[in-house]
């Protein structure tokens, strides 16, 4: 006879495990950032280094450089936000990113692009997300780092869990 409590426990446990799997990348930080230079994204389980990534986008023949950051917010709508976990799915996140890059490259007359994903646990004010692209002039690198951040909250398997002060966590869309 099978004790159902500990079938139970045992499929919590194995949540959990897949959830502790996917708030961690199984690259260093280093293989981390050399991807995001080469394929021009990568995910990252620690605090992003935006020197480093602003870095890889010098380029002589580039007059623009545009970024984004994105933060971790004290509030979402009337909720108050103590902090929020992301979770990623690494292998598709980083084949999807490199897509999304390469298409970016073609839809706009930018020279590179680079985005960064954080997954794990965050605090208020650490950054979420990070896009810098270079090109010849402003407004395809203004245009680029829009298009690819709107594409990378639609398209690469990331989850996010908000806890707030006063209510339950909540599994929201990556676009919440």
């Amino acid at each position: 006879m099978t004790n159902n409590n500990q079938s139970h426990d045992t499929k919590i446990g194995d949540q959990e495990n897949v959830h502790s799997q996917s708030m961690q990348i199984k690259r260093s930080s280093d293989e981390a950032y050399a991807i995001a230079e080469r394929d021009g994204f990568a995910l990252l389980d620690e605090a992003i280094d935006e020197t480093r990534l602003r870095a890889m986008l010098d380029e002589d023949s580039c007059g623009a450089f545009a970024c984004f950051e994105g933060r971790v917010r004290n509030h979402n709508n009337a909720s108050s936000v103590e902090r929020l976990t992301y979770y990623g799915y690494e292998d598709l996140a980083i084949n999807q990113g490199r897509q999304i890059i390469a298409d970016a490259k073609e839809k706009f007359a930018i020279t590179h692009a680079v985005a960064i994903h954080r997954i794990g646990a965050l605090e208020i004010g650490d950054i979420a997300v990070w896009i810098g692209v270079v090109s010849a002039h402003r407004y395809p690198a203004f245009d680029a780092c829009r298009w690819i951040l709107d594409t990378i909250k639609a398209d690469i398997p990331v989850w996010k869990q908000e806890y707030y002060d006063n209510e339950s966590p909540k599994w929201l869309s990556n676009n919440g």
